[in-house]
């Protein structure tokens, strides 16, 4: 009783008649409260921010030195494709308590699973192996030195905090890496843009009848919706509940389930908006600087960087390679991740970040065996752009394929028992699903008519 009425005197104060009166509290203080507002998001905000990696960067500045302005509208049309296919994928894990690839083990045929996880493992380890390069090349920017003990700083670093870090502060480290990306809003203070232009660049879609012009969408719809986010926020919403002893996979445990799913929708909306801004500004910075100086010849993200020198001035140049290396340092974790995940739910192994090395020994190895690929990939005669773009092939073409299974799975009832997907968000589903098959399709055209 004694210390309950301590602890009721130190909420109140007395005025001069001895009436007690509450204490005025101080308020607290933005940071405080904007790190309570960060602590809130979880795998959608990392998700959204890890879509703009350096091969992202790079794939967004090409946009904006080859067709300006006029490609902004874009950004748009993906934001709710990209928004409803992540929430999916999410509600799936959150349902479940498993990710894609442990569902698909679990109601498909072993083939289909093998074949979308050897192609999951492909790209993500490509794109690993074009992300370090761009990183180590943006490093080199700023600071001189070697590409290639960059790779090996910024490979070995991202693989040894995954496996060593505990799992929550490694989380809020990636969250903390997402405030890199503003480098990309502060790069526009340099760009003399035309802000009326971009506007129109961005509400009014102006087509171009060209190769070239239908290439760079499907490149744009290719970055921005790629298989490897799915498998990343689906198992991160399993792993949460993971951790969390009060928490159990929905399926078997209602309680709370609208809650969980308001969550959801707010993490993956703030998520997928917050990437839309950053490749927007990216592509309003390249338009503002490189295409009205007329270099569109921008074939990768450090190109762009580099370019920006002569044209916005030394920080804005700065400005862009910081980007570029604190993005990647998000993105090479959440695509070695994504790859682990996707190989060990398929295997049914013991999966997790939150698990110790010894508890998920298999699960780890992967991991680190796509980075290391990656890694080496930089010591061998394979031009990134080309990988890149092969990486970009390999994703599109593997992004129809889940997606669809995602589609059938959220409607499966023997999967999400009651909560099985319907109304909007599944029908904006499958127009993600679509608008994804016709930009392979349009690939697929451009290449053989390219080859004719």
């Amino acid at each position: 009783m004694a210390d309950r009425n301590k602890s009721h005197t130190t909420h109140s104060s007395h005025n001069g008649a001895g009436h007690a009166q509450p204490a005025t509290l101080p308020a607290p203080s933005p940071q405080f409260r904007f790190r309570n507002a960060l602590k809130a998001l979880g795998p959608g905000l990392i998700t959204g921010a890890s879509d703009d990696d350096p091969s992202g960067i790079g794939t967004y500045s090409q946009a904006g030195a080859q067709l300006g302005y006029g490609i902004g509208w874009t950004m748009l049309l993906t934001f709710p494709l990209m928004a409803a296919i992540q929430e999916i994928s999410a509600r799936v894990g959150r349902v479940t308590g498993q990710g894609i690839s442990g569902n698909v083990c679990r109601h498909y045929s072993p083939w289909l699973l093998n074949v979308v996880v050897a192609l999951l493992f492909i790209a993500n380890t490509i794109n690993i192996g074009a992300d370090l390069g761009a990183m180590a090349d943006a490093t080199k920017l700023l600071i001189g030195g070697h590409s290639i003990t960059y790779v090996l700083l910024f490979g070995v670093t991202s693989v040894a905090a995954q496996i060593f870090l505990d799992y929550k502060r490694y989380v809020a480290v990636l969250k903390w890496l997402t405030l890199s990306l503003f480098a990309y809003v502060a790069a526009l203070a340099f760009a003399k843009v035309s802000w009326g232009e971009a506007l129109a660049g961005i509400l009014v879609p102006r087509m171009s009848w060209s190769a070239d012009y239908f290439t760079t969408i499907v490149a744009i719809l290719g970055t921005t919706i790629s298989p490897y986010l799915f498998f990343w926020q689906a198992s991160q919403e399993a792993e949460d509940q993971r951790v969390d002893a009060t928490k159990r996979p929905l399926i078997e445990k209602h309680y709370g389930a609208q809650k969980e799913f308001h969550r959801i929708r707010a993490d993956t909306i703030i998520g997928m908006a917050f990437s839309n801004l950053i490749a927007l500004s990216i592509i309003v910075t390249a338009a503002a600087t490189l295409h009205a100086a007329g270099k569109t010849d921008i074939q990768s993200s450090a190109d762009a960087a580099e370019a920006l020198r002569p044209i916005a001035g030394v920080f804005a140049e700065v400005i862009f390679a910081l980007g570029i290396v604190g993005t990647g340092l998000l993105a090479i974790p959440v695509l070695a991740g994504a790859t682990a995940y996707a190989v060990g739910e398929g295997r049914q192994w013991p999966v997790g970040l939150a698990r110790k090395p010894k508890e998920a020994a298999a699960f780890y190895a992967v991991l680190a065996l796509s980075a290391g690929i990656g890694i080496a990939l930089n010591f061998t005669p394979i031009n990134p752009i080309s990988a890149l773009y092969w990486s970009a092939v390999i994703n599109g073409v593997l992004a129809v394929p889940v997606m669809v299974l995602l589609m059938f799975m959220a409607r499966r009832k023997d999967v999400m028992g009651r909560f099985v997907v319907g109304g909007p968000l599944y029908w904006l589903g499958w127009l993600s699903t679509l608008a994804m098959l016709l930009s392979v399709v349009a690939m697929g055209v451009g290449f053989f008519v390219g080859r004719s």
